[in-house]
């Protein structure tokens, strides 16, 4: 079955503020929660507002869906070792106990649960900016990018301490209840327990490798395989390589956008390539034989005579096949007839002798002296 669009599920507009999809997103989630909503598919629907609202609140995601829609979250295969597709996304990913509890608090979690610092969380993703020579983005390469990132400590395996126990000061759940009195009576708050952060445990030795804290910064080298076809703002999605999870949770994804070069030649519009051909006044009106280059070699281009300038010339399945497209563009070549600024004596007296015959008798000459009359 299609996915219905992500903007009509949450029932904004595509240049929707980010304040504008968090109230869409709070006013639906409150009406189709499970434990508000019984009627027969509210729970269906409170997983599908949840998995809209996890793409369009991360500016990555919603960044690579507005470029390519649902097909940017289907990677998997042909996307090589360790990558998830381009610009995929995992849904199993996020857990919606953090979506909703990041808006309703802990109590208000999918199915109940609420959100607390010892489960296990997939580490932050990175994005980093790589570029690509022109035809390095039209072709596809092979780019290896060096970046530091927080690994996890291999001494103490990232848990940050040896010896685990149950933090006795909260009893392993990472939270306490505080009583206060006062003239209203007894109020009891919770608060995250200061001995363990929130985690439930402590350590009866600490790790002296990461002092603690279960990660080393680390400066990696990976391997990218980009893609034929890219552009400018497009990502690809490594997935598992990035910063390092807490509590034996999986490493963050790392995002490549790619930033292309120009071309002194060729210029790129999606996926058509255009290329300036400049001829002579000569070639232009007589009709030549012209070799140009294309982004796999070079061609011979037939002008006709009497080409004017600006002509585009289109030369059918020549451009670029993008990303994640089926079509390969077309390359056009815009005439340019380039008017000499000096000339010889005897290039003069051609000239003149050329402007003494009847060159004003085409159409659109005739057609402006006629308004001088």
């Amino acid at each position: 079955m299609d996915k219905k669009d992500y903007y009509e599920v949450l029932g904004v507009k595509k240049d929707a503020s980010d304040e504008e999809i968090k109230r869409a997103f709070r006013k639906l989630a409150k009406q189709y929660h499970p434990d508000v909503n019984k009627e027969p598919g509210a729970d269906a629907k409170f997983k599908e507002i949840g998995e809209a609202y996890s793409v369009l609140s991360d500016p990555n995601k919603r960044s690579q869906y507005d470029q390519f829609g649902h097909a940017a979250f289907q990677g998997g295969a042909g996307a090589g070792a360790g990558a998830g597709g381009f610009g995929g996304f995992d849904f199993n990913d996020f857990d919606f106990g953090d979506i909703f509890g990041d808006l309703f608090g802990g109590g208000f979690g999918f199915g109940g649960r609420g959100r607390g610092k010892n489960r296990a969380q997939k580490g932050p993703d990175t994005l980093v900016q790589l570029q690509l020579e022109f035809m390095e983005a039209i072709k596809g390469c092979k780019k290896s990018i060096k970046i530091d990132l927080n690994d996890k400590c291999p001494k103490c395996n990232g848990a940050g301490g040896f010896k685990e126990k149950t933090c006795p000061t909260c009893g392993g759940r990472g939270r306490v209840v505080v009583q206060q009195n006062s003239l209203f009576g007894v109020f009891q708050t919770e608060t995250t327990c200061k001995d363990c952060g929130g985690a439930g445990k402590t350590y009866q030795e600490k790790c002296t490798e990461c002092n603690g804290k279960g990660f080393i910064r680390q400066t990696k080298e990976i391997e990218i395989d980009v893609p034929a076809g890219v552009d400018t703002g497009n990502k690809l999605r490594i997935s598992g390589k990035g910063e390092a999870g807490s509590n034996g949770g999986p490493n963050g994804d790392i995002y490549i956008e790619f930033v292309v070069k120009e071309h002194p030649v060729f210029e790129r519009e999606d996926k058509d390539i255009y290329i300036e051909v400049p001829l002579t006044v000569v070639e232009a009106t007589l009709g030549c034989k012209k070799e140009i280059p294309t982004l796999d070699k070079n061609v011979i281009l037939d002008i006709k005579p009497g080409t004017q300038n600006l002509t585009k010339l289109k030369l059918k399945g020549k451009g670029v096949k993008p990303v994640n497209s089926h079509f390969t563009g077309d390359l056009y070549a815009v005439i340019n007839v380039v008017i000499p600024s000096k000339l010889s004596k005897k290039q003069k007296e051609l000239f003149k002798d050329l402007g003494d015959t009847e060159l004003d008798n085409e159409t659109e000459i005739k057609r402006f002296k006629k308004y001088l009359d």
